[in-house]
């Protein structure tokens, strides 16, 4: 089997209090769980080399054993799972095909299960800085010092490094009930939570909570929702509590969170909700980092790719979220079709000649 190598630059750029830390440290011990080696060597060489983790840059990591490449697989974070491990574990995703509904850490168990029979050689905790391309493959160099080539690299970076958007003058509760993920349900059981936006998070986050949290409260400053029509729909008939145009005026309490005063922005009519616990739901900031300075040509923060997943540089493909082309959708199912599209591809750079279509898979 030729060796194949994917890298990542996902999701490590978390400033608000480090809230993915638990996260990442248990998606770790999740990780040896399964047997999945990260001893790594100091330098490698392999087919292809991948940047990200998560469940795009998984499923590429499999699909490169499968046209039997060798595959090592790179991310900034510790563990695997990027994006959905570190941040909605619990998350219901509805949209994977041959899954009606499946929690998000439980997709990245499968994935890493069937990431696992390629044999990949794992980089966790390197973020990719440099990369080069010369006339037969790519060198990359870590921030740890790692060098590594590869035959054709693939970027499964997600949206680069992040930050949650803060809600406006509540940094002093941060840590006193103020928080920006929800890694896990339960420890808001029994609480009463207000939860601020209008997006696919703010919905998922509200809808996971009914039932665990005693009162679940959504503010959204504008009348109707940027996420999912379902999960408004979903919403709008649960026990969650639906304020709009309201937004978030003032925070009170001392230790703990015990109050927030909302107000109408169309009439500035004002309540005093008593919760205490907010999970602000704002989105994020991104950062390509490294990304801008390799050369590719960008379009509003998301590389160009072609048809088959090729930037503008010849062995360079890239995948997921990062990525952009006409009529681009970001979603996870769609991640993985542009990850079978990628290794194909990059198989024909990898081994001139080699047939883009590899046959149909089939078990025994």
């Amino acid at each position: 089997m030729c060796p194949v190598l994917l890298i990542g630059w996902p999701h490590q750029g978390l400033t608000r209090k480090g809230e993915s830390a638990s996260r990442v440290e248990e998606t770790a011990q999740s990780r040896q769980d399964l047997g999945v080696s990260q001893t790594v060597p100091e330098n490698g060489e392999y087919d292809l080399l991948i940047i990200g983790a998560g469940p795009a840059g998984l499923f590429a990591t499999y699909y490169a054993g499968f046209r039997n490449l060798s595959v090592a697989l790179m991310d900034s974070l510790p563990a695997l799972g990027g994006q959905v491990a570190a941040l909605y574990p619990e998350k219901i995703i509805l949209d994977v095909a041959g899954f009606p509904e499946i929690r998000g850490q439980k997709l990245v168990d499968e994935l890493v299960t069937q990431a696992q029979t390629s044999k990949p050689t794992l980089y966790l905790g390197h973020r990719a800085e440099e990369l080069t391309e010369g006339a037969d493959g790519v060198t990359v160099v870590t921030h740890r010092g790692a060098t590594v080539r590869a035959k054709a690299v693939i970027i499964s970076g997600g949206i680069g490094t992040f930050s949650p958007r803060p809600l406006p003058d509540a940094e002093a509760y941060e840590g006193k009930g103020l928080r920006y993920f929800v890694p896990k349900l339960d420890e808001l059981a029994g609480k009463d939570v207000l939860i601020v936006g209008g997006g696919d998070s703010a919905l998922d986050w509200a809808m996971a909570l009914d039932g665990i949290a005693t009162s679940i409260t959504l503010v959204h400053r504008r009348t109707s929702f940027r996420g999912h029509e379902a999960s408004v729909d979903k919403i709008l008939a649960s026990g969650v509590s639906v304020l709009t145009p309201f937004e978030v005026k003032q925070i009170t309490g001392g230790e703990q969170i015990n109050s927030v005063v909302v107000f109408n922005n169309e009439t500035q009519e004002e309540q005093t909700l008593a919760v205490q616990e907010v999970v602000a739901a704002l989105g994020f900031t991104a950062d390509l980092g490294p990304f801008t300075r390799w050369g590719l040509d960008l379009e509003k923060k998301h590389i160009l790719v072609d048809t088959t997943m090729k930037t503008n540089l010849d062995r360079v493909f890239a995948v997921g979220d990062v990525v952009e082309y006409p009529g681009k959708v970001r979603l996870i199912a769609v991640g993985f079709g542009e990850a079978a599209t990628a290794v194909n591809n990059a198989a024909g750079v990898i081994t001139p000649g080699a047939k883009v279509f590899p046959g149909h898979s089939s078990g025994g």
